[in-house]
């Protein structure tokens, strides 16, 4: 399968386009056949390599983990041991590690079936921006879990 990968923090300059194994999914995970994969700024600070404190757990001198993208929208083409509610051929979108390739894995706990009326790549372009909104109504919105407004 073809995969954007990059071995050293920089620009986009640094991004390639590589030919690897296609993953297997673990217990407890799914494989996607990616249909669409969008960017946002976890990617950009990850392909950038800042803050500076980001690599601590990314990697000091080089990322550790070479596939960029964790927005994904995808047909489920295997299921991991322990996967109960997803099948192959589910269409799903969600959060991964790597969805910038043909394949990804990902857990089972972070995908959600795919509505029918929506695209594959509007899909992809919710779980970053979704948890990002998320976050701002729980902090400054004064909304919690069960709330009603």
């Amino acid at each position: 399968m073809k995969a954007i990968v990059y071995h050293r923090y920089g620009s986009p300059d640094v991004l390639e386009c590589e030919e690897m194994e296609k993953p297997a999914p673990g217990d407890g995970e799914v494989l996607i056949k990616v249909r669409a994969a969008s960017v946002n700024p976890f990617d950009w600070h990850s392909l950038r390599g800042k803050p500076y404190l980001f690599r601590i757990m990314m990697g000091l001198r080089k990322p550790k983990i070479t596939r960029l993208g964790v927005d994904v929208a995808g047909q489920v083409e295997s299921v991991g041991r322990n996967v109960t509610q997803l099948k192959p051929g589910d269409e799903v979108f969600g959060s991964c590690r790597g969805a910038f390739a043909e394949y990804a894995c990902a857990p089972e706990s972070a995908l959600v079936a795919k509505p029918k009326n929506v695209a594959f790549e509007q899909a992809a372009s919710v779980p970053v921006a979704a948890y990002t909104a998320l976050q701002g109504l729980r902090a400054n919105g004064r909304f919690s879990r069960g709330s009603r407004s």
